[in-house]
């Protein structure tokens, strides 16, 4: 049976090769830094580093690594079970009580990943009597979960509240028992910010609860890192926090969901990601409790990713390159074509330059990009090195 299914499957892989989609996976042979060692071609070599989600640098971290090693001895190595039934420990209950404390929530419960955090929710909270209302562009683990549940779906355009409005008053419409309006509080293929003062008006004129996957925003935005409702002033009027461990806050696995107390109870005993997966382990708990520990004093990072930041953006401008606006580490550099966007990509690696070409389907056919993404590791010298590398790899591009 498997020979003609094969004969299809071969014939997929040309297709989305001979149309540029074909996305490589290098190799690394060093810890994840501002610097790695890439395999290219078989040749391994140091590269700079600019398309992690390593924001503040923390995923070499020595404090972080260190405590990894204490808890290796002290919790070991895994659970072998699920939370309910012999897979909690006192390390799992410390960091959701620290996450919690650190967004302003009352409970939140762990995950060993966003992606199951969003897909353990909507199925758990709504039926089918209620209405989840999502922005066009938020994250595939959203639009999993949402797909999950048997709620009534309304779309709006990204970031467009008066869309928004318009779905709000249709679900009301239609009677829906409860309303919940679900955004990313970074869209992570743009670097734009959710509107999520806005959302919060609506969300009261509407009696609609507010659900934001921060994943690309805590630890380093807002004030005290504390993500996009800080920034924006509403951490007491947003309903429910998802996010990870895997990005800023140490770069491992692992995510959350932080929300009212009665929202994480009714998770821990219905949400099928949470009841039928494996603990995050230990290590990865203990060493997200030492970063939330350095982020009572990273101001000093959030600074220096701020700075790597708006000169990144300010220089590629002045180079004339079409980047999206905005003061997001997440800085793309729109290219448009996919086989050009791979094709810079392997030119700014082969000048140093470690960078990603996203296209469809992880961008919309013809908006091909490379996602720069900065990092409070990176010096002043390694943005501006990676400038240059841009304009001479266009140069080679167009000649």
């Amino acid at each position: 049976m498997f020979d003609s299914v094969r004969d299809d499957l071969r014939a997929t892989l040309d297709e989305i090769r001979a149309a540029g989609l074909h996305k490589p996976e290098r190799v690394i042979d060093s810890p994840q830094s501002a610097t790695v060692n890439v395999s290219a071609g078989g040749r391994p070599g140091e590269v700079l580093n600019f398309c992690a989600n390593n924001y503040l640098g923390l995923a070499d971290h020595p404090e972080v690594i260190a405590a990894a090693h204490t808890a290796l001895d002290r919790w070991g190595y895994g659970m072998a079970s699920v939370r309910f039934i012999c897979g909690t420990q006192e390390v799992h209950k410390e960091l959701e009580a620290r996450l919690a404390a650190f967004l302003g929530q009352e409970d939140t419960i762990l995950y060993s990943s966003c992606f199951d955090a969003n897909g353990g929710v909507f199925e758990t909270l709504l039926g089918e009597q209620d209405a989840v209302i999502s922005d066009a562009l938020n994250h595939a683990s959203i639009i999993d979960g949402i797909r999950l549940s048997k709620a009534r779906r309304f779309r709006y355009a990204n970031r467009d509240m008066a869309d928004l409005e318009r779905q709000l008053k249709e679900a009301s419409d239609d009677g829906a028992r409860r309303k919940l309006i679900v955004t990313d509080g970074v869209f992570s293929m743009d670097g734009y910010l959710a509107p999520l003062s806005e959302i919060c008006d609506l969300a009261d004129r509407y009696d609609a609860m507010v659900m934001v996957d921060d994943s690309h925003a805590v630890g380093f935005v807002g004030p005290g890192g504390r993500g996009t409702p800080e920034l924006h002033g509403v951490m007491d009027r947003v309903d429910i926090i998802t996010g990870t461990l895997g990005k800023a806050l140490g770069g491992a696995s692992g995510g959350y969901v932080a929300a009212r107390a009665e929202i994480v109870a009714l998770l821990r005993q219905r949400s099928r990601p949470y009841l039928f997966s494996n603990t995050l382990a230990p290590v990865i708990a203990a060493a997200s409790l030492k970063v939330l520990d350095l982020l009572e004093s990273a101001g000093d990072l959030r600074e220096k990713l701020a700075e790597n930041t708006a000169l990144f953006r300010r220089r590629m401008t002045e180079e004339g390159f079409d980047i999206l606006p905005g003061e997001h580490a997440i800085a793309p550099v729109m290219i448009g074509d996919a086989a050009k966007a791979g094709r810079m990509a392997e030119l700014l690696l082969e000048r140093g330059v470690y960078v990603i070409g996203f296209s469809y389907p992880v961008v919309p056919q013809g908006q091909a990009r490379i996602r720069v993404q900065l990092s409070a590791a990176h010096s002043t010298d390694d943005v501006n090195r990676a400038v240059d590398a841009f304009v001479a790899a266009r140069a080679e591009l167009e000649a």
